[in-house]
């Protein structure tokens, strides 16, 4: 027992040693982490309070200038993507298309990973050819459907783009953009437009029954008539005597 005795009275004189050397350091790191922890805490609380007063004007809002308001006052809360959307519908609904798809573009670069993002580039998509920029509008709803395939808006942008080839008088192409959604998306409300679509367009071209075919190497089109052989007659002449 006078062993163990001994050591836990080392032990505890070594703390107290520890202690009176590095007590200022410690009490600085002790100091150092209640502020952390304190502004940790009071970085929360306003975010909440800022974001609890976002979403009250979001919902009190009912015009233009309204959702400007909420933008411009609590930008990069989810009121104001939500504001965003709202402002270029109804500037959609004025006639102002440009101008939605700019506020639309915000909502894009303000909030890359937002979850109503596809439904964002929709809309673009639909403004552009709205305004007569089909080829533009094509461009569009192609990206929205490559870039996430798994989205609900990528066969709805496929078959959105297939109504403008058509639209174009460019049944081969639509035909062929109904095909990859009734192929990729079977089942769907989607491939069931696409379907419908299908029987409206002009059928492809027929193969005539009797069309020449491209001759391949060693084919008998692709072979050369051999060279006449000259054939010697038997005379005919009386012998001589």
């Amino acid at each position: 027992m006078p062993a163990l005795n001994a050591q836990t009275s080392d032990a505890a004189l070594d703390a107290q040693v520890f202690w009176v050397r590095h007590r200022t350091e410690i009490a600085a790191a002790i100091v150092v982490l209640l502020l952390a922890v304190i502004a940790i805490a009071g970085w929360r609380f306003a975010r909440e309070r800022r974001e609890t007063a976002a979403s009250a004007a979001f919902a009190a809002a009912k015009t233009a200038g309204d959702y400007q308001r909420v933008i411009s006052r609590y930008d990069g809360t989810p009121a104001a993507a939500g504001a965003y959307l709202l402002l270029a519908e109804d500037q959609r609904n004025a006639g102002k298309l440009a101008d939605a798809n700019a506020t639309l573009q915000r909502f894009i670069d303000k909030f890359p990973h937002h979850e109503l993002l596809s439904t964002a580039r929709m809309s673009m998509a639909a403004n552009l050819d709205a305004m007569g920029k089909h080829d533009e509008a094509v461009a569009a709803y192609q990206q929205i459907a490559s870039t996430d395939p798994g989205s609900f808006n990528a066969p709805l942008a496929l078959i959105a783009e297939a109504q403008i080839l058509q639209a174009q008088k460019r049944d081969g192409d639509a035909r062929r953009v109904c095909e990859t959604v009734m192929t990729q998306y079977g089942r769907t409300y989607a491939a069931a437009e696409a379907a419908q679509m299908l029987r409206s367009l002009k059928p492809p071209p027929a193969q005539p029954p009797n069309a020449p075919r491209a001759a391949t190497p060693g084919s008998v089109g692709n072979r050369q008539p051999a060279p006449a052989t000259a054939s010697v007659a038997p005379s005919t002449s009386p012998a001589k005597p």
